[in-house]
This record gives C-alpha cells, structure tokens and sequence, in this order.
C-alpha cells in the first residue's frame, strides 16, 4: 500500500514522501497513529501543495536559527554554585540550568538542543555545543565559580 508520511519515521523516510509499505503496516500503525495517510491521487495533489508552503516555513526556521546561531557564538553564562575542595561541585549544572540562563539573556533554546554528555559537575570554563537544527549548532561558553 501507498502511504504519504505526515511526519518523520526512522528507518522509513521523511515527511511528505510517498512509500511503500504492507498493508498491515499501514492500516494496524501507520495510520490510526496519524503518522501517515493513504496516497490517492486526491491527496497526492494536496500535498504537493502543502509541501510548497512547508518548505517556506522550514526556510523561514533555517534563517531563523542560523540568526540566533550567531548571536550566541562566543556568548558566556557565569554560575555561581556550592563547591568542595579541589573544585567539586555540590550537584551539578545540567542542560536545564543552561537553558534558563539562556532564558534570563533573551534566548529561547530547548534543553534538549544543549549537547551535554554528562553534566557539568567541575568549576572553570566549559565549551558547550547547541544545535539548533541539524546543520546549525553553535558554542557559548560556561563559567562555573564555586562557592563555599
């Protein structure tokens, strides 16, 4: 059976494209989960149509992020957080914490668009990498002072 996805499935395709897939795929998942629709010509012209104004959209985010990309290159956020000796924190500065400094400077970025492998439980400067979209990331730094 022919499909169009309405959104984005791993080991599938992407959103808008037609595929081929088993009937029971699509009609027991597929479909009932609003992930993708039957192809008939009726809807195939619509979503050419659609796919016309998503890509002004998804351009309009791209110049979007690249902006703010920008604007944060080189940016620096200062915490003052609990430490012990050797500079050890008491806890940790995570994603979260990343993001509402961001926040508080006018930035709205996700936490979940802050590549951290682990969170950052040392004092001194961090360089911190934010994608904003596949393609476009950014590094700000972070300057974490202990405390006692």
């Amino acid at each position: 059976m022919k499909v169009i996805l309405k959104e984005n499935i791993s080991n599938l395709g992407t959103k808008g494209e037609v595929k081929n897939v088993s009937d029971g795929y699509a009609r027991n998942y597929l479909i009932p989960k609003g992930m993708a629709e039957e192809a008939t010509p009726a809807r195939l012209k619509e979503w050419e149509k659609q796919k016309k104004i998503i890509e002004k959209k998804e351009q309009k985010e791209e110049e979007k992020a690249r902006e703010i990309a920008e604007k944060l290159e080189g940016q620096k956020i200062n915490f003052k957080l609990k430490a012990g000796e050797e500079g050890r924190l008491f806890g940790s500065a995570t994603s979260a914490d990343i993001s509402e400094a961001l926040k508080e400077k006018g930035y709205e970025i996700d936490k979940r668009k802050i590549e951290l492998e682990d969170p950052i439980k040392n004092t001194g400067n961090h360089e911190i990498e934010i994608k904003l979209m596949p393609g476009i990331t950014t590094r700000i730094q972070v300057e974490i002072e202990g405390t006692k």
